[in-house]
């Protein structure tokens, strides 16, 4: 038997519901906050990712899933996340010439080659909401935390954490981590190898480091939020004050730098409980300079993204967003004459815009309601030799039991 690839599954009606349900919140938060959607393609240059994304992070050196095109002339990559693409999509359509402030969001399949575990797949599902803008005003920060705010309060996500941070910019930045690469080399004995590698090619990876033995390690260490230049530091405060306004309440976490090279300035991750280790419901940041890295016009950007499996994780009874797909009608004929009104009747109904399921088995009576029934069908037509004769129908209601004999066209009424 062949299975499904190790970190990748299949969504079976019952669970598509939940699916649909949650996308279709997605849609109307996003929308509510002036955000248009935008679809990318699955794969991209490598180049992009190596450019964009930075290529000592994990995301490159690690996870993606690369190959060349089939003349070999070009390297090829299932998108590992959503920025980079949306703005090279900026870039190339030259979206900067419709608005001084564009907001776009998507809700797309991700691939990452790395353990899966609990909520985390190498194909997955994440949303994301991006901002380009000619401005890096703090309150464009604020609003997309009060837009994710509302959209996990409103499904009822419980015991949500709001972390926060600057990584600063490309003036105090540099400085620090000089800093940051000796006092890690002070330390190069007591790390991991992942972090030692980090600690000499990118020392800000190092904070991103969940094995145990370095925590105690990572405490020591210089935070870049002490080490803030004066627009950085003022920049970082307007953001909190405008999250104090809105009532959102966050912790600083002075040791928060996501894992991607292209963010600047703000950082931040929304945590639950619910996860256990891997806590992580939504998480991005401020990229100023990343179109620029990417060959495009200066523009400033924020944005984040979210895995769907995850998020659904954190739901307490997700079944209860589901819409009701069941049938409203099944069509319940007895014998070939009634099978074949039945069809018509099928066909009238759909085309009033009825949800019907009609039976192809030829079943007895007794086995068409058992399926009625487990599809929680609201109404069976009967159709059989007596209903034939008189040009009648009989319906019963699934939820009192009660039948009635009435004209077809009274369905309809």
């Amino acid at each position: 038997m062949i299975q499904a690839i190790r970190g990748t599954y299949d969504i079976l009606p019952g669970d598509i519901e939940i699916w649909h349900a949650l996308e279709g919140r997605l849609r109307e938060t996003f929308h509510t906050y002036g955000f248009g959607e935008i679809r990318t393609p699955i794969f991209e240059a490598t180049e992009l990712f190596v450019r964009g994304v930075g290529e000592e992070t994990d995301i490159v050196s690690k996870e993606m899933y690369s190959f060349a095109d089939r003349d070999e002339s070009k390297s090829l990559t299932l998108r590992p996340e959503g920025t980079a693409p949306v703005i090279r999509a900026f870039i190339e359509h030259q979206l900067s010439n419709q608005a001084r402030m564009l907001k776009l969001y998507y809700i797309a399949p991700m691939f990452r080659r790395e353990r899966p575990q609990k909520g985390r797949y190498r194909q997955h599902v994440q949303a994301g909401a991006e901002v380009i803008s000619s401005t890096d005003n703090p309150a464009i920060e604020a609003e997309v935390l009060e837009m994710l705010g509302e959209l996990l309060g409103g499904l009822g996500i419980p015991e949500l954490d709001v972390y926060v941070n600057s990584v600063g910019d490309r003036v105090c930045r540099p400085a620090f981590v000089r800093i940051l690469k000796d006092q890690i080399q002070i330390r190069r004995d007591r790390l991991c190898g992942d972090c030692r590698r980090r600690g000499e090619k990118n020392p800000l990876r190092v904070f991103d480091c969940k094995v145990p033995s370095c925590q105690p390690v990572i405490a020591e260490l210089p935070t870049i939020t002490d080490n803030l230049c004066e627009a950085c530091r003022q920049h970082f405060d307007k953001f909190k004050s405008y999250l104090t306004a809105r009532g959102i309440r966050f912790h600083v976490n002075p040791r928060l730098v996501r894992g991607l090279d292209y963010y600047t300035r703000t950082t931040f991750e929304i945590t639950s409980v619910q996860l256990g280790a891997q806590n992580t419901v939504a998480g991005g940041g401020r990229y100023d300079g990343l179109s620029e890295q990417l060959d495009g016009p200066a523009v400033k950007g924020f944005g984040f993204g979210m895995g769907l499996e995850r998020l659904i994780l954190t739901i307490p009874d997700p079944a209860k967003l589901a819409p009701d797909y069941s049938p409203q009608y099944f069509i319940a004929p007895i014998g070939e004459a009634a099978f074949d009104r039945a069809t018509l009747l099928a066909r009238k109904l759909r085309m009033a815009g009825k949800p019907v399921y009609l039976d192809f088995d030829d079943r007895t009576l007794k086995s068409q309601m058992r399926l009625a029934d487990k599809l929680k069908a609201k109404f069976v037509i009967i159709i059989g030799e007596e209903e034939l004769k008189s040009g009648v129908v009989l319906i019963r209601d699934m939820s009192t039991k009660e039948q009635r004999t009435v004209n077809e066209e009274e369905i309809f009424g």
